[in-house]
Formats: structure tokens, C-alpha cells, sequence
């Protein structure tokens, strides 16, 4: 079978001898390792620059960066998360560009030389004698014949392939991915600014009750890290309970008594002073009702007298005077709005409504020897509108629950 010798058969069966697959592969395999490298690279990066290892738990925590000023003249800390402010290496590939050009040089050359030539070389012998009588016939030959053909045909067919490639990568700083962008969101969104010596907050610096009754005191406590510690919240001689970020006490409230607590954080100087008050033993009548206490023989009772467009009955204000008097009575279980009442456990109120009276209250001890009365009457309502004016006053600036305790108390 003859073979196609000419250049461009041999041109052709050298590009199509070319690997190709090994000559483009070659470069995308390595960008796509140095890709995953640089993803390592980062992760590295975040590990050994952003994060610290609990030696304990194992557990990965930010490593966060503090920084002091001043702020409403007193010295505030901003903590701020490493990672936040140092630019993360997030390099991507962008652009691979493969330019590749191949120069095949193919040369054929064929030559064909035949050489013939014929020599008869055919050689014979023979010896012949014929005897007839006396003659004697004597014959010798001699014959001689040789061919010779040479043939000679040559083909050459040359070639050679240069080719170059040039590969151009263009990368740059990437584009955070979502999980990423959304980690450092988070970490930003934690900036919390802070008392470098940590923050200790109670819910009140003073609670007003009766005696025998508990405040509940919550206290919460930031560390310099802003980082939530009740279980380092403490008061002497009282236990608490840890409830999420805050601690609970409950606070005694004793009788006729101003008690102070200290609440402290252990381990340092960190400390507030809170108090309790007893506000119902300075009123008249409460005091009154304590010192009645003492003695036998004494029938309780009350009146009070409002306008007949009044529609509560007996009065809040008379209320609240009863169960003053009961919590400090050891004789005296409730109240009952029946004046007529012989219930020696039960306070007998009277309720009268008359007229425009504006408000009349009292308050009677009887015995078989004297009679003991406390009594306010007013006598039109532009005292009530000025007692609203100093409620008013006292409110202001102020967010909360607040009773007339808290006002009667306030110097």
C-alpha cells in the first residue's frame, strides 16, 4: 500500500501526534491546585490570626482587640472582634488565558536510479572426434552469456514541530462567600462598648415594703469582655439564684428598719450598695396600729365619707388603711364594711356618702375608758388638685411603678 509522502499529509500526522489534552490540561490543573491552596491559605488565616483554642474545652473563640477613651468623663472600653478590622486574603483566579501556536516544518524528497546492462556470457565446451579412415576430425567450442539489472529507488520524507504556549492567570482579591460575609456580620453586630473594670447593675438601689415581706433584687454583671458572670455575683450572708444572664435575691425587709446589702463581684472591688426600707412603719397610723398592738381591750373601727357620686365603696384610701392596721394587729384577721360587725377578728368600715363632701376619713380605738381617733377631713378639692400637682413633680423624670409611699417618703 503506497503512502501519502507529500507535506501536508505529514503536516497533518504531526499536529494530530501533538497531545493536546496534556498541553491545555497541564495549566488548568495547576490553577485549579493553586485555587484550593489559596481557600487553605485563607482558612489558615483566620485560624491562627482570628481565633484562639480553649486549652480546656477545645472550643474556638475570636480573638478581640480593646481600646479605651473617655466617654461622658468617665473611661469607657470598645471591644472589637480581630477579624472585623483586619482584611481576610481571600485571592480567587479571575481569568485564564492559554495562547498557543505550533510551526511545522515538513519536507518529502523521493530519487529512483536503475542501472542495466547485459553481457552473454554462456560458456559451452565440447570435444568432438570423428575418425573416417585416416582423418581425424577435431572439434573444440567455447561460448559464454550473462545478464546483470540494478534497480535503485530512494524516498525521503523530513519534518519538524516548534511550538510555544503562553499562559496568562489574572487574579485578585475575591468577593467574601455567604457563609463568610455573614460570620463577620455577626461579629460586627457584637461590638459592645464597655467599663474596662466590668459592669455590675441592679434592677433598684432601694425597695420599699412592710415587713415580713421580700424584695426581689436582679442583678447582672458584664465583664471587661462584655461576657455575661452572675454566677460571680455575691451578697454576704444570702444566696441566690442564677436565672440566664442575671442573679436573684430575695431581700428581707425588716420591720422599722433601714437595712443596707452590699452586692459585690468576687474576685474584685466591684460593688453596689442597695436598701431596704420599711415605709410603712412611719405612717401615723401604722404606728398607731403597732403600738395598739400592746394592748387589750380596744375595739377598731373606721368611717369613711364621700360625695354620693362616688361609686366605690368603702374607699381605696380606707382599704388600704384596714389592711395597714391588720398587718400590724395580732388580733385582727380582715375587714368588713358593715359598722354593725361584732366580729372581734374583723374591722367594722363604715361607708357614708352625703352630699358634695369631697373626702373624710378616721380611724377610732374604743375602749370602756378612752377613745383614740385619727381623722383627715378635707375640706374642698383644691387640696386634691395640689396633692396631684406634687405627685406629679415627684414623677417627673422618673420610669416605674410608684405609690404614695414612695412619695411620702421622699425628703
Amino acid at each position: 500500500m503506497a503512502i501519502d509522502t507529500t507535506p501536508s499529509q505529514v503536516a497533518t500526522n504531526a499536529l494530530q501526534a501533538l497531545p493536546f489534552s496534556n498541553i491545555i490540561g497541564g495549566p488548568l490543573n495547576a490553577c485549579i491546585e493553586a485555587q484550593a491552596m489559596a481557600a487553605k491559605t485563607s482558612w489558615n488565616f483566620i485560624q491562627e490570626v482570628g481565633l484562639n483554642t480553649d486549652p480546656e474545652t477545645g472550643e474556638k473563640k475570636t480573638v478581640n482587640v480593646s481600646f479605651q477613651f473617655i466617654k461622658d468623663g468617665r473611661v469607657a472600653q470598645l471591644n472589637v472582634p480581630l477579624l472585623t478590622i483586619v482584611p481576610i486574603p481571600y485571592i480567587a483566579i479571575q481569568t485564564i488565558d492559554i495562547a498557543f501556536k505550533a510551526n511545522i516544518n515538513a519536507s518529502s524528497s523521493s530519487s529512483k536510479v536503475e542501472n542495466e546492462s547485459s553481457t552473454i556470457e554462456a560458456g559451452a565446451a565440447g570435444h568432438a572426434t570423428l575418425n573416417a579412415g585416416i582423418f581425424k576430425v577435431s572439434t573444440d567450442f567455447h561460448a559464454n552469456y550473462s545478464s546483470k539489472k540494478d534497480s535503485t529507488a530512494t524516498q525521503d520524507s523530513k519534518y519538524s514541530v516548534e511550538y510555544t504556549m503562553d499562559v496568562a492567570v489574572k487574579a485578585g482579591q475575591d468577593s467574601m462567600p455567604a457563609g463568610l460575609a455573614k460570620v463577620l456580620e455577626l461579629l460586627g453586630n457584637s461590638l459592645d462598648v464597655c467599663d474596662p473594670t466590668g459592669t455590675l447593675d441592679v434592677n433598684f438601689l432601694e425597695f420599699k415594703g412592710k415587713p415580713g415581706d421580700h424584695a426581689r433584687l436582679i442583678a447582672t454583671y458584664k465583664n471587661s469582655e462584655g461576657l455575661f458572670e452572675p454566677n460571680k455575683i455575691q451578697i454576704p450572708s444570702l444566696q441566690g439564684t442564677v436565672d440566664g444572664d442575671c442573679k436573684i435575691f430575695e431581700l428581707p425587709i425588716e420591720e422599722d428598719k433601714t437595712t443596707s446589702y452590699i452586692v459585690g463581684i468576687s474576685g474584685t472591688d466591684k460593688k453596689v450598695i442597695v436598701k431596704t426600707i420599711d415605709t410603712y412603719t412611719d405612717q401615723k397610723n401604722r404606728e398607731l396600729a403597732r403600738l395598739m398592738n400592746r394592748f387589750s381591750g380596744y375595739k377598731l373601727t373606721m368611717s369613711e365619707t364621700h360625695h354620693t357620686e362616688k361609686k366605690d365603696s368603702p374607699s381605696g384610701t380606707a382599704v388600704t388603711l384596714a389592711e395597714d392596721a391588720i398587718a400590724r394587729l395580732d388580733d385582727k384577721t380582715g375587714w368588713v364594711n358593715e359598722p354593725q360587725s361584732e366580729d372581734p377578728t374583723m374591722i367594722a368600715i363604715e361607708s357614708l356618702r352625703i352630699g358634695m363632701t369631697p373626702g373624710d376619713h378616721s380611724v377610732t380605738y374604743t375602749s370602756a375608758d378612752d377613745v383614740l381617733e385619727i381623722r383627715h377631713s378635707i375640706k374642698n378639692r383644691r387640696t386634691l388638685a395640689e396633692g396631684a400637682v406634687v405627685a406629679a413633680e415627684f414623677l417627673c423624670g422618673k420610669k416605674g411603678i410608684y405609690t404614695m409611699d414612695d412619695l411620702l417618703g421622699e425628703e
